[in-house]
């Protein structure tokens, strides 16, 4: 077996560049351990095997935050996909000029559900029962 799979997620993130997300962070403070969300926009995803990492930036009081993740990190406890964005390029790092409504991406309304979020099957109509006594011939009088 290989070191690194040892050390990789089992759980795969599913997500891309332009997706707004959804962060939990596990902080440790002391001996207690919580998780914090951070919520904002995938800027970039560069690297691979363990050295993957995701850079998510935010707005927080009129002042943009950037945070980069290490993909694999047990530090990432859940990753959930708010709204899925429309782009055309690999890094989104112009964003952090934009002001205001030239910062936002269209979404992407072709990603109907990932795995994560997968719609729960609809429960199939009951057909009304028809008892024999109900029943009328069809060649009964109107």
């Amino acid at each position: 077996m290989n070191w690194e799979e040892k050390y990789k997620r089992k759980d795969h993130l599913e997500f891309r560049v332009g997706d707004e997300i959804k962060i939990g962070v596990r902080v440790k403070e002391g001996d207690k351990e919580r998780i914090q969300s951070f919520e904002g926009l995938v800027l970039s995803i560069r690297g691979s095997g363990l050295d993957k990492t995701f850079k998510v930036r935010k707005t927080a009081a009129g002042i943009g935050v950037e945070r980069t993740f290490l993909f694999h990190s047990h530090a990432v406890a859940t990753v959930k996909v708010l709204k899925s964005g429309k782009t055309r390029r690999a890094k989104l790092f112009y964003l952090r000029d934009k002001v205001g409504k030239g910062s936002k991406l269209k979404e992407d309304l072709t990603v109907i559900a990932l795995p994560a979020e997968e719609p729960k099957a609809a429960a199939p109509a009951a057909a009304p029962a028809v008892t024999p006594s109900t029943a009328v011939p069809a060649d009964a009088p109107k």
